[in-house]
Order: C-alpha cells, then structure tokens, then sequence
C-alpha cells in the first residue's frame, strides 16, 4: 500500500479543520493551537485540516502560515494525519507553499485550484502532486455549481498515484459524493466540509470523513452512531446541530466568528478576535451566537 494509501486509510471519520487564533496583539497564538489540537484528539479526530479557508487564509503571511502548520505537525506527533491547505493567487505560490509545508512533515496537501479548463487544471495539480511525498487532496469547491467535473477527477485519479482524497463542496453535494464513490467503487477517499449540515445524507451515501471546525465530540458520537447502525439515533443527534448549522452557514464570514467564539467560550483559544476585512458581526448575531453556544456546550456535557 501506498503511504498515501496509508494516509487516506486514516480519515475515516472527523477531521478538525482549525480556524487561525489571534492573540490580543493580532499576531498568531501557538498556545491556542496546542490547546484546540490536545482537546480534538481526545475526542477521536482522525486528522486535522489547517491553513484552509476557515483559516482566513488569505489574511495571513506566508510566515504565519509556517508557524500554524509547524505548530500543528509538532502538537499531533504523528497520532493524526496533518493536512495543508495551499490556497493562493498563482501556481508558483502554490508551488513554494507546498514544499515548505512538506519541509515541515504534513502527510498532505490539499490542493485548492479554481477550475476553468481542463488541461490546465490537471497540469497544475499534476505539478504539485509531484513535490508531495504524503497525501494529495483535491478541494472539489464551488458554492454555485457543481464544481470539478467527474471525468476529470477520474484522469486525476487514474494517473497521479498520491490523488486519495477529494474534499467536496458544490452545490449540491450528495449527488456528487454518489458519483465519485460509485465511479471509484469506493476507492477514492471522500469528505464532506462546508456541506456539513447534510451530515446524514453524507453517511448514507458512505462519505469517509467530515470536516469540523467546532464540536468534535458532537460530530464523532453521529458518525459512530450512524456507523453502528443506529441511524435513528444518529439523527436524532444530528438535529440538534440544526440551528447552529442554519444560522452559521449564512456566510463563511459568520462561521469564522460564530467557530471562533464557541472555541473561546470552551477557553481553547485565548480571544475570538478575527482579522479584517470580514462581515459585520453585530449585537444581534452575538446574542443568537451565545444563545446557541449555550445549548451547544449543554449537549457536549451529555456525552461526558
């Protein structure tokens, strides 16, 4: 097997995919990274996603983005695959991105390239494949369509042998989970992120992983349950996320302050401070924000 192979073996499950903590001073806190990657590790992640676009990535200096996959890499020892995102302007930066985060010891990166012509697009991915000595993932992503086309995952797939992941997040994402798994027969990894809140739909349509910026312990008793059998029970759980779902998935902007508030309230990050330019977050998203955050730590404390 492939270590590759052997990497996208591991996530199956919960993946942690951390917002960027900001100390009083704006600058990096290292201390809430530790602290947030200690807690999802002892509530069963399977691997952790870092420097993606929950990270306000593009706020952030190529140093910055060092130190969050140094620290990351260093904190999880090894127990858990670490993955990098490369999201960036230009090839030669996604190029200098990988290398330096491979320098670091992530198992993987994942490639995040807007798709407009095929060749190209299998050309760039192809090129940084090629420097990853570790996992490769594709982020399939496109709120309005349907994202990279499947033949094109599947040239992907048939001929860069380190291509075992593809995090999905088009609109919509159930049918496109469908269509990789049945056109892989399995064998490629899928994960689901922004599109959590169809959790259910993913398992029964037997998505791998899911990535989640807060409330591990929460998504890893659905995932287990529905893996058990349980669904009904799984469900049940499952709903209980709804409102917070509903009302953080409005804008990406709000997830970032609505996630980084709920890691304060747990005191794994310092502040909830997030960088600008970013949407408003006024007085009125702030009560509904404790509100839910209330009931979201109520939940936690039951499966104690």
């Amino acid at each position: 097997m492939s270590k590759a192979k052997q990497i996208a073996a591991k996530l199956n499950g919960v993946v942690g995919v951390m917002n960027t903590p900001f100390s009083d001073t704006n600058t990096i806190d290292t201390h809430s990274i530790r602290r947030y990657i200690g807690y999802y590790l002892k509530n069963n992640v399977c691997g952790f996603l870092v420097t993606a676009m929950a990270s306000e990535v593009k706020k952030l200096t190529l140093d910055e983005r060092l130190t969050i996959v140094g620290t990351a890499v260093e904190e999880t020892a090894g127990k858990v695959p670490v993955i990098a995102g490369i999201q960036a302007q230009s090839q030669k930066e996604r190029l200098l991105l990988t290398k330096k985060y491979i320098a670091l010891g992530c198992d993987g990166i994942m490639v995040n390239i807007p798709y407009a012509k095929e060749s190209e697009f299998i050309d760039q991915v192809g090129e940084i494949s090629a420097h990853i000595d570790g996992l490769l993932m594709v982020q399939d992503w496109d709120f309005e369509n349907s994202g990279i086309p499947l033949e094109t995952i599947l040239t992907l797939y048939t001929y860069l042998e380190n291509f075992e992941c593809l995090k999905v997040e088009v609109k919509p994402a159930g049918v496109k989970y469908s269509q990789v798994i049945d056109a892989t027969k399995g064998a490629l990894n899928v994960s689901g992120g922004w599109a959590s809140s169809q959790m259910i739909e993913g398992l029964d349509r037997g998505v791998n992983a899911f990535m989640a910026t807060i409330l591990p312990d929460i998504y890893h008793r659905i995932y287990h349950l529905h893996h058990s059998g349980d669904r009904q029970q799984a469900i049940k759980f499952f709903r209980k996320l709804i409102p917070i779902l509903a009302f953080s998935h409005q804008h990406i902007d709000i997830s970032i302050h609505f996630n980084k508030r709920m890691v304060h309230a747990q005191k794994l990050f310092s502040t909830a401070n997030v960088r600008q330019p970013i949407l408003l977050f006024d007085k009125h998203h702030i009560r509904i924000t404790e509100e839910l955050i209330s009931e979201a730590l109520l939940l936690s404390s039951t499966l104690s």
